[in-house]
């Protein structure tokens, strides 16, 4: 009788996460992530340069661009990088493969390799409905202006072809670190990229009991555009909650606040010698929630690590802001600010807004703008008392006004063909635009002070505080013993003698008539 057996053979396991690091930073980093170790992902280093792939330690290596570099690099050029990605698209395809679900893009945006052919591998994955997320570094300052604005254009196109990017700022490093060694410096960043990755990969390979899947993170991440990250653990009392506002002020990734995120995906873990109770659960979503608003969904998970000991680790990944959250080289101006005490004014540095412009003077015509010849329509508009100009802001709203009057169909400025007026009309409207801007500054200086003499008056009031209930100001004035009427016997005083049968006297010597006590010793 023929006999048969079935044997289960081994599968080879290929992660759905795959990390990519993209030139010379992308690779130093993931070599980084690779010596560290992130659970359940695959490494893979792409480069046009064949002596930094073969020195990496990772077996999973790409050259692009073969044909078009012929292995010695980009040459610090975007645009050679984008062609030798575009040259080996069909190799990339190959290596994403398809078991692939999720990629990560790391590279260090403002060179040539990383800044040109990330985005089209970002464009190549989403191409292929796999969930891309790019994180990237911005150079530092001493790296060059531009360096700097080619990694701006880099970040920009790799927006485009991702659906969330976190950009981490070189600069931040000198905040949190102060004056490090070059060499340092850049393994601070490497740090940091492998911190982002490890806290978003591992809230999906390492289980917990309450999980979060591949597609939570999905619902978080796909199409999320602009995204922000932090990462902190703490131990002892209080632990959940310094863990929780230490993750979302931490330098990170920019120190952005969470308010106004739509998604936000929430990771905690914690040791097998200290468990997560459930009065620290409350605490660190109920404060998440508030930072971020009530609008904002909130999707956690939980897991026990046994290297945490007794510490916590908090993981917070928010999304959705409906403007971009981090800028490499952000726009910076003076602006006054009105001290509440000395009521004198105080010059900081502080960003501007992009849309407004170095404050001048509200008027129709600014200085070094050749006003345009008069004609009859404005006539007769300008003709009117000349005190009265100062409260016109401009013709186009006299207009409007007239307009919702009498339900005549209102023409915007966009349909002046004359160009001087239309120039006019921009001009007017970016004085309103500065002039809201103001508006709001005197609002909130207002506030300030109002809350200031709030807060004067209460502690004015607490001081002249009197006490008016009689069972208070009885136990205040008389004392204890007193109101419970308890007699007190007063002490014998210290010149009278206490000396009995039964005790030595003053002197210290053997009275006589105890019969227990004598100085004949046998």
């Amino acid at each position: 009788m023929a006999e048969s057996y079935m044997f289960e053979l081994p599968k080879h396991h290929k992660s759905i996460i795959k990390v990519i690091g993209v030139g010379g930073g992308g690779s130093n980093a993931v070599n980084h992530m690779y010596n560290q170790g992130i659970k359940d992902v695959e490494f893979i280093v792409c480069n046009t340069d064949a002596q930094a792939l073969k020195s990496s330690p990772i077996p999973n290596r790409l050259q692009i661009g073969i044909g078009l570099t012929e292995g010695l690099g980009a040459g610090a050029s975007p645009e050679v990088g984008k062609n030798a990605a575009l040259e080996s698209k069909e190799d990339i395809r190959q290596m994403l493969g398809e078991d692939t679900k999720m990629v990560f893009i790391t590279a260090g945006m403002g060179g040539g390799t990383g800044t040109g052919a990330a985005p089209i591998i970002a464009k190549i994955a989403r191409d292929m409905d796999l969930l891309t997320v790019g994180i990237v570094t911005a150079p530092f300052g001493f790296e060059g202006r531009k360096k700097m604005n080619a990694a701006n254009e880099g970040i920009a196109a790799l927006k485009e072809n991702c659906d969330t990017v976190l950009v981490i700022l070189n600069d931040k490093l000198r905040e949190i670190h102060g004056n490090l060694p070059i060499s340092k410096a850049f393994a601070e960043a490497d740090n940091i990229l492998t911190t982002a990755a490890k806290g978003i990969a591992e809230i999906i390979t390492v289980p917990g009991y309450v999980n979060v899947d591949f597609m939570d993170v999905q619902t978080v991440m796909k199409g999320a555009g602009a995204a922000v990250m932090g990462s902190a653990s703490a131990e002892g009392e209080g632990r959940a909650l310094r863990a929780a506002e230490m993750a979302i002020s931490s330098p990170l990734l920019n120190s952005q606040d969470i308010l106004g995120a739509k998604k936000i995906l929430l990771s905690i873990i914690s040791g097998e010698e200290a468990e997560l109770q459930m009065d620290e659960l409350t605490e660190i979503t109920e404060y998440i929630q508030d930072k971020a608003g009530d609008d904002a969904e909130v999707i956690f998970g939980h897991g026990i690590d046994v290297e945490h000991g007794q510490s916590i680790s908090v993981t917070v990944i928010a999304t959705g802001f409906e403007t971009p959250v981090v800028e490499a080289r952000p726009n910076t101006t003076k602006k006054t600010v009105i001290d509440l005490e000395s009521n004198q004014p105080i010059e900081r540095n502080v960003e501007k807004p992009s849309f407004i412009e170095k404050p001048t003077q509200s008027s129709l015509f600014s200085a070094g703008f050749e006003k345009p010849e008069p004609r009859q329509e404005i006539d007769e508009v300008e003709s009117k008392d000349d005190s009265d100009d100062d409260n016109i802001t401009s013709g186009y709203t006299f207009l409007s006004r007239l307009a919702q009057k009498y339900d005549i169909e209102e023409v915007g400025p966009e349909a002046n063909e004359d160009p001087e007026v239309r120039l006019r009309n921009e001009r007017v409207e970016l004085d309103h635009e500065e002039q809201r801007y103001k508006d709001f500054l005197e609002m909130k200086r207002n506030k300030l002070q109002q809350q200031a003499r709030l807060r004067e008056e209460k502690l004015r009031s607490s001081g002249n505080y009197q006490i008016k209930n009689d069972d208070i100001k009885e136990k205040l004035e008389v004392p204890a013993y007193q109101r419970r009427q308890v007699r007190l016997n007063d002490a014998p005083p210290s010149s009278e003698s206490n000396v009995s049968r039964y005790n030595l006297n003053d002197d210290d010597e053997i009275m006589g008539n105890n019969k227990f006590l004598h100085d004949n010793v046998d």
